[in-house]
């Protein structure tokens, strides 16, 4: 794989780590600032979850400035986002302005979401785009590491630890936005907007050497359709209902597994178990370790067995440990180790099924013209999904009828329903041309005895 294509794709892929990062540090403060600032649950659930808020605007309306002004601005100001969020969320004198911060932390979480695997997808020949687009997967993942970690690191520094937990958030925000200065723009973009052939073949040169003319080919039969404006109206076309209802749906389940609750709320979640504080802040930087591993283990699969497979693996591994969590809180079965290794499981079958397909999967079922919607449609589902389950989560966990045990059963009767959907409805784009996913999903049938088809079953 060329060097070049390796190293745009992992600097375009840090918008993953800052995402990360970012949904991940506040696990380790959020204890300290409800009590420093005497919040409620519901306020306290509020708080956290201002940042998923900034998610779903940025999620919803990142396409009009990728569109409008090319994927590489954008990503740009992603960057810039972050680090206005981690210098004011850490220096923030009361919750207003903390939230103000985090929601603009959010705006570039959400942004990045949509933004950063459409860049990737649309640089990467179509051999390798499962593994560079998971590679945004990837950092989203170390990103969640390097906060865990960082976390039980600062965690012993007074009052003020909170703070640095935060803040830290600056230093990769920096190194993002400086390094996007070496990333090309992404030659579909330039060629369906700038009508600027000559960039594209020389990005294309080199990110895809031997497939450049099929590639240039492809996009110019589109390109009349790719040259007109894409708006709403568009998108909705009942050409892409599959399309949509596709994105929708896995984003859903993506949520619905609970996993950013768990990510959110980790040391919480420990403590509750009865594992101590210290204990607690170290097995959180068990479950990014954990989602490392078997993150990288799903880019090593996904363009092997393909993404329908991992998530089949994924679902199953998610019914076992969320079931299994769930029995342990209704028994009071706490003791030593039996919760954070359910919980190591869950986050493994999260990692190697949803967390490696989710971004490549969107990214792979709309066409350029209405890439960037689709993206942000299934980008801002699973944002206002995660806002609604974070902010909720607090009061339903402490709360004397309902607690851990009925709220981990709920999610594994949602992941038992996502097993079923992959099982019947999903269709496996592993290896397919961006544009032959396209004509696949828009035709009534898909297309058999074809290598490239798509298959639902």
């Amino acid at each position: 794989m060329n060097k070049k294509l390796v190293f745009w794709s992992i600097v375009v892929a840090l918008g993953g780590l800052l995402f990360g990062m970012d949904v991940a540090v506040i696990s380790g403060a959020e204890q300290e600032i409800q009590h420093l600032w005497s919040l409620s649950d519901v306020v306290h659930g509020q708080a956290i979850a201002s940042a998923l808020y900034g998610t779903i605007i940025g999620a919803l309306f990142a396409g009009i400035p990728a569109e409008k002004y090319g994927r590489k601005k954008s990503l740009v100001w992603i960057g810039i986002l972050f680090l206005i969020s981690a210098i004011g969320s850490a220096m923030a004198p009361e919750v207003i302005s903390f939230m103000a911060f985090r929601f603009l932390g959010g705006l570039g979480v959400g942004a990045s979401s949509v933004v950063a695997p459409m860049f990737i997808s649309e640089i990467a020949p179509a051999k390798s785009r499962g593994k560079l687009v998971a590679a945004f997967q990837f950092n989203i993942v170390f990103g969640i590491l390097l906060a865990y970690f960082s976390n039980y690191l600062l965690s012993g520094m007074g009052e003020d630890a909170w703070r640095w937990m935060l803040g830290i958030l600056t230093i990769p925000a920096v190194l993002f936005t400086v390094l996007m200065a070496f990333v090309p723009e992404s030659p579909r973009w330039l060629m369906v907007h700038k009508n600027d052939y000559t960039q594209a073949r020389k990005i294309l040169a080199v990110s895809d050497p031997e497939g450049v003319d099929e590639a240039i080919a492809a996009i110019h039969r589109n390109i009349d359709e790719e040259k007109q404006k894409a708006s709403l109206s568009t998108f909705l076309n009942k050409r892409y209902t599959k399309s949509i209802v596709l994105a929708i749906l896995i984003a859903f389940f993506n949520q619905m597994s609970g996993i950013n609750a768990i990510i959110y709320f980790a040391p919480r979640v420990f403590e509750l178990a009865g594992i101590g504080k210290s204990a607690a802040f170290l097995q959180s930087a068990g479950i990014g370790l954990v989602n490392l591993v078997f993150t990288m283990l799903g880019l090593y699969l996904i363009d092997r067995l393909g993404r329908k497979k991992l998530m089949l693996i994924g679902s199953i591994g998610y019914i076992i440990s969320l079931g299994a969590v769930a029995a342990a809180f209704y028994f009071q079965y706490l003791g030593g180790m039996v919760v954070p290794v359910l919980l190591f499981i869950f986050i493994a079958a999260h990692a190697i099924g949803q967390g490696a397909v989710i971004w490549v999967f969107i990214s792979e079922i709309f066409p350029n013209q209405v890439r960037s919607y689709g993206q942000s449609l299934g980008s801002s589902v699973h944002w206002i999904m995660a806002a609604i389950i974070t902010s909720i989560f607090p009061f339903f966990a402490n709360h004397p009828q309902i607690g851990p045990a009925k709220i981990f059963l709920f999610f594994m009767l949602m992941m038992v329903l996502q097993l079923l959907w992959v099982l019947f409805r999903m269709p496996e784009t592993k290896g397919v041309a961006l544009e032959q996913v396209e004509a696949q999903l828009s035709s009534k049938r898909p297309g058999k005895g074809k290598k490239e088809s798509i298959q639902t079953s």
